[in-house]
């Protein structure tokens, strides 16, 4: 993600969520240090972005969101996978987000990854007010034949 691509990240954010970041919030997130903010581009177009943060070895997804011109073309799962990976290369070994309970799709892609309920965060959401389901998954170490 580079500073020209935040007014078409905007854009997908309000299309997506009732209470959207700012731009002034995805500026952060490219000039954070420990931040991994990613744009997938398809034919030349922003599809979609993920913002990510990794500590040592636990990473936090932050954001994901995928235009809806873009939706069910698998854009998300190729931005978690992704991120996933620099994670692993970067010694992450636990990855952790929040969505909202009322969020199926969200929660079954992450549950494809390998991501599991760990607990709730109640009324963590306003507008609408609603839980936030905490998922945790873990990043697997390469294959030992990948030495």
């Amino acid at each position: 993600m580079r500073e020209g691509d935040i007014p078409h990240v905007v854009q997908i954010e309000r299309l997506s969520f009732p209470t959207p970041w700012s731009e002034t919030s995805f500026l952060n997130e490219i000039y954070k240090l420990r931040s991994l903010a990613r744009v997938a581009i398809f034919d030349e177009v922003i599809a979609g972005y993920l913002c990510a943060e990794q500590v040592l070895d636990e990473g936090h997804i932050l954001n994901l969101a995928v235009h809806p011109d873009f939706r069910g073309m698998g854009v998300a799962k190729v931005l978690v996978k992704q991120v996933m990976e620099e994670m692993r290369q970067n010694g992450c070994r636990v990855l952790y987000l929040e969505v909202r309970s009322s969020n199926a799709i969200a929660k079954r892609l992450y549950e494809r990854f390998g991501f599991r309920v760990i607990g709730t965060r109640k009324r963590y959401y306003v507008t609408p007010e609603e839980d936030a389901i905490i998922m945790a998954g873990e990043i697997p170490c390469p294959p030992a034949d990948q030495f």
